[in-house]
């Protein structure tokens, strides 16, 4: 009896001995795989993190349909030459051949020194309009993130709306009247007096909010819907894949644009239109709306240029999103690691 007891006694040790090694082994390897984890951003690293990321995002963007957009802005902005793709195409090649390739990118510094800080503010309000309206939250209504596309696009142009005034000036005008921004801001101030600056401010605010909210929902939704069809979660950085990003940022440019695309040319006719010599004819943005219906009707007048947007629409904003989307999470990957 008494061996038995101790036999019995040693076996219930041993299983306890056991047992507490296995606990123990969990244990550290629970410990290793915390210690592996990057640590959470704060929220002043995130915003300084998808300022960079939007920066740069959009800077590439603009760069890569330069010469389509100024193709546009001066079809848009010319109330005698009616817009076929083909004459917008042609207008290029002339360009190309009387003034050379880099004619071609002419008011491209402007554009990226509005576009890189826009889209900087842009897509960093983004993500903090969404935390606010707890977008990511479950049973948050899905207008939600419509409502935080818009703020965020309100909040860009309100902030660099002067520098897209002086982009649009210099790439309506000769080469050599507007060498620099500093020519063109002096002499829309010497002009138009300060208030100058924001000359087309109304229709640009009014354009922006369909025109961001829509990009930014359909992107969105877009990128839940494919991470969902694949059964994974929506932290996952590779989720959904580059070609799904791709694809959800050209559908929303496409929707984004056509949604808000007669506020475009009442923006630019009435940023223009004293440059043009054509005085103050674009003041407001119902009587330009009138001048240019009554003029040039609908479809060669508000939707004047539209099938340019429905090409490099599409190709801009898909290559914004997907690459702020990657260097945002390189740079929460790279940041979350130097904290450690």
């Amino acid at each position: 009896m008494g061996k038995s007891s101790d036999k019995h006694e040693g076996e219930a040790s041993d299983v306890t001995v056991k047992t507490d090694e296995v606990l123990h082994d969990k244990t550290e390897l629970i410990k290793h795989r915390d210690d592996e984890k990057p640590n959470e951003l704060s929220n002043s690293g995130k915003i300084l993190t998808s300022l960079a990321a939007g920066g740069i995002a959009g800077g590439i963007a603009k760069s890569v349909i330069a010469p389509l957009d100024r193709s546009k802005i001066f079809f848009q902005t010319n109330e005698t030459r009616n817009y076929r793709f083909r004459y917008a195409i042609r207008w290029l090649k002339h360009g190309y051949r009387t003034e050379g390739l880099l004619s071609l990118w002419r008011g491209n510094t402007a554009t990226l020194a509005r576009i890189v800080p826009y889209s900087a503010i842009n897509f960093m309000s983004f993500e903090q309009y969404k935390k606010l309206l707890k977008v990511e939250q479950a049973g948050t209504p899905g207008y939600h993130r419509f409502v935080a596309g818009s703020l965020a696009g309100s909040t860009g142009q309100l902030l660099t709306y002067p520098l897209d005034r002086a982009r649009a000036v210099m790439a309506v005008t000769p080469g050599k009247q507007y060498r620099n921004l500093a020519v063109v801001f002096c002499n829309i101030f010497k002009e138009e007096g300060f208030i100058g600056l924001y000359r087309g401010l109304t229709p640009t605010l009014l354009g922006v909010i369909p025109y961001a909210g829509t990009s930014f929902w359909t992107y969105e939704t877009l990128k839940a819907y494919a991470v969902r069809r694949k059964g994974g979660d929506a932290t996952h950085p590779m989720l959904p894949s580059p070609l799904e990003r791709l694809g959800a940022g050209a559908v929303a440019g496409l929707i984004g644009q056509t949604a808000s695309y007669p506020l475009d040319i009442v923006r630019r006719r009435m940023q223009t239109g004293l440059q043009l010599g054509k005085g103050n004819k674009y003041r407001t943005v119902r009587g330009t709306l009138l001048t240019v219906y009554r003029n040039e009707g609908i479809y060669r007048g508000w939707y004047k240029g539209l099938s340019m947007n429905l090409i490099k629409g599409p190709i801009a904003v898909s290559i914004a999103y997907t690459v702020n989307d990657y260097v945002r999470l390189a740079l929460h990957w790279f940041f979350g690691h130097q904290e450690r």
